[in-house]
């Protein structure tokens, strides 16, 4: 695998609660949970108040031009953990994947400074390369998920130097007994039209799929999921270049935001369309699988409650609730809408 950085995690997670039992004298499992939600959100930069001299922050700083200060900060927070908990229903999700979060202290505080504390949540986090400083990482929940290693994955075929962007985060998992490989992503943006970024976005696209395929080497019924932020639709070329390569000898992959895909429908809103840019891809042997970490076609769905959604000020009809609209403050959520997938455990 294309690994930069390697790093494995070992000992014994802190006391589960008590819906989740532990192995009994006789070595016989007990009944644990049998589903859990994961789930992916694009932050909309979920930066602290902190100069950071490695990066370009200045914009998010007390005296910066969008007046990012503590007051800010904390409602950012507190808006996050909102989200993460309301997706989660009754049960929080057991994984969240996100995006445009500027470090390890933003996560730290986000788990323990909102409603999020006290759910046993853990971080992986590494930094990218991107000059913004911004990341992929996740949290999880350690009584249902063990992090077994995770790595920063950069295309090899990128000349040195030339990879400014967010690479992407890879970990195996085990999640509800079973093991998952996880790969999050954050592609660039099409700033400057569709080709702008192309040539990163397939170098990308690329790398993950060789990873994906190694993985598939070892073991063709693997447990793969691909989620991020993509900015591109599932439609399009660079997507199809992941997903289906034209290699008729590897497993499946299938894009569940692929039905999704329509302009009354999507997680981000430009010039009154909606785009499915935020995505997550499974291995075609979760599908209703009958043994095993399972998802069925209808288990993946955009969250898009009410108050994560307001009247577009420009085009007819709703958009998303979001932090900054340009540079003028709104005390919002986020530019994007999270995306949810409904894991279950067949026994």
């Amino acid at each position: 695998m294309h690994t930069k950085r390697q790093h494995c995690f070992f000992g014994v997670f802190a006391i589960l609660p008590l819906f989740l039992l532990c192995v009994s004298a006789s070595g016989q499992k007990e009944n644990v949970p049998d589903e859990a939600v994961v789930m992916f959100y694009n932050c909309e930069n979920f930066f602290d108040t902190d100069d950071s001299a490695e990066t370009e922050d200045d914009e998010f700083l007390p005296g910066g031009v969008r007046r990012w200060n503590r007051a800010r900060y904390t409602k950012k927070i507190n808006n996050l953990s909102k989200v993460i908990l309301a997706a989660g229903e009754w049960n929080p999700p057991a994984l969240v994947g996100l995006c445009e979060v500027e470090n390890r202290k933003v996560l730290d505080d986000l788990i323990s400074l909102s409603p999020l504390t006290g759910l046993g949540y853990g971080i992986i986090h590494s930094d990218s390369p991107d000059p913004r400083g911004i990341d992929v990482c996740y949290i999880f929940r350690k009584d249902l998920v063990r992090v077994l290693q995770y790595s920063s994955l950069v295309p090899d075929s990128m000349p040195s130097g030339q990879f400014r962007t967010r690479s992407v985060l890879y970990s195996k998992l085990t999640i509800l007994e079973d093991t998952l490989h996880l790969f999050i992503n954050h592609w660039p943006s099409r700033r400057g039209g569709v080709l702008a970024g192309e040539l990163t976005r397939e170098a990308v696209a690329d790398m993950v799929r060789e990873n994906v395929d190694s993985i598939f080497t070892v073991s063709a019924s693997a447990r793969v999921i691909i989620m991020g932020d993509f900015n591109c639709n599932p439609d399009d070329d660079v997507m199809e270049r992941l997903v289906n390569p034209g290699k008729t000898a590897v497993p499946v992959l299938v894009n569940m935001a692929g039905e999704f895909l329509d302009n009354s429908n999507g997680t981000y809103r430009y010039q009154g369309k909606w785009e499915m840019f935020d995505q997550i891809i499974v291995s075609g042997e979760m599908l209703n699988s009958l043994s095993g970490l399972s998802a069925s076609p209808g288990s993946f769905s955009v969250f898009r409650p009410d108050f994560l959604l307001r009247d577009d000020p420009t085009y007819p009809g709703k958009t998303t609730f979001p932090t900054f609209y340009g540079y003028r403050y709104q005390g919002g959520f986020s530019d994007h809408l999270p995306v949810v997938l409904s894991l279950r455990l067949c026994r």
